[in-house]
């Protein structure tokens, strides 16, 4: 958790300091007052590029001199920062402790999760986006997924590149398949293992306020040996489509509604949002009793479109599961937080 939140000229915030409670921290106020901003500062406390993705020079404030600092200090009294340079606004600085480090390690000192309005079609989007999705599940369980993922994409990237000449050299061509394969392996065995042990947590909770869902991967799977033989079998056929058509990039995380034996993408809009919820709230209790450590939850605009049964519900299952950000626009939103739980309230 966090116990200190600093903003420096982030977007709308000149200069911003919380202490949050343990448990809850609620953002409350009109549209354009900059709640979810807070939110992605936290979700940059994680590797990539935050809960909106953008690009760090938008991140910036634009009345400040164009580089931005995110700070906070963990419970156990660790130090994270993280920003841009005025003189340099799209290179990402990291700290741990006061030291230069990769934004691979901030994954080695916290779990962060969220979810945001935006998610709220995942199970209709691309199949891109719901890696994406299970990438950041995968990660909060094992911290060096990060790094097997940025160092796949980037093999697959000059792998592209060299298949693209006219006489592609082979041994260059060996080497970077050779770092695919073993990057891609542990890639696929990550998401394998979170999408088994979380499927197994979702089996054994109740029904009621949240269905169940299943979950299962798609598309590619194998060793090392098999995708570095697969990939070395597709050049001619991934030059000529200018990607790489086999691998762990092409699988998709098929989500079924368990009780209607339905897939997620045929389910309501609002069972799909209860889907996510509830496969969040499990993942989040996988994450404290993997880790040994309560993740962060950062759950942007996540009352107000469930009705008040469900609300009081999501809050209660919430109490114990760490920290939990949560914005809205309105107080009464979160009036039936637990009264035992630590809460933060600000309205901004």
């Amino acid at each position: 958790m966090l116990s200190r939140l600093v903003l420096t000229d982030y977007r709308s915030h000149a200069a911003l300091t919380i202490a949050p409670a343990r448990d809850f921290v609620v953002l409350t106020g009109p549209n354009g007052a900059g709640k979810t901003n807070v939110l992605e500062a936290v979700s940059l406390l994680a590797p990539g590029r935050g809960l909106r993705r953008a690009a760090l020079s938008d991140m910036a404030r634009h009345d400040g001199d164009g580089g931005f600092g995110v700070a906070a200090t963990l419970g156990d009294a660790v130090e994270l920062s993280t920003g841009t340079l005025a003189s340099a606004p799209e290179r990402r600085v990291v700290r741990v402790n006061g030291a230069a480090a990769p934004a691979a390690a901030l994954a080695e000192r916290a779990a962060i999760l969220w979810l945001t309005p935006a998610m709220d079609r995942l199970f209709v989007e691309p199949a891109g986006e719901r890696r994406r999705f299970l990438d950041r599940l995968t990660l909060a369980l094992a911290p060096t997924h990060a790094t097997h993922a940025a160092r796949y994409d980037a093999a697959m990237r000059d792998r592209n590149r060299v298949l693209a000449d006219e006489r592609p050299d082979a041994d260059w061509l060996a080497a970077l398949e050779a770092q695919m394969a073993r990057h891609g392996a542990a890639l696929d065995a990550a998401r394998r293992d979170t999408v088994a042990a979380l499927d197994a947590a979702l089996a054994g909770t109740p029904g009621g306020d949240f269905p169940r869902a299943a979950l299962a991967l798609e598309g590619w799977e194998g060793d090392e040996p098999a995708l570095l033989d697969a990939l070395a079998r597709s050049r001619a056929r991934d030059a000529a489509a200018g990607r790489a058509l086999v691998g762990p990039h092409r699988v998709d995380l098929v989500v079924t509604h368990v009780e209607k034996a339905r897939a997620a993408a045929h389910a309501s809009t609002g069972e799909q949002k209860a889907l996510l919820l509830g496969i969040v709230l499990a993942h989040a209790a996988l994450v404290a009793a993997r880790r040994r450590t309560r993740p962060l939850l950062l759950l942007d605009e996540v009352a107000a479109h469930l009705d008040p049964a469900r609300r009081a519900a999501l809050f209660a299952r919430l109490r114990g599961m760490g920290q939990v950000w949560m914005t809205g626009t309105e107080p009464a939103l979160f009036a039936t937080l637990p009264d035992e739980a630590q809460t933060t309230r600000l309205l901004l």
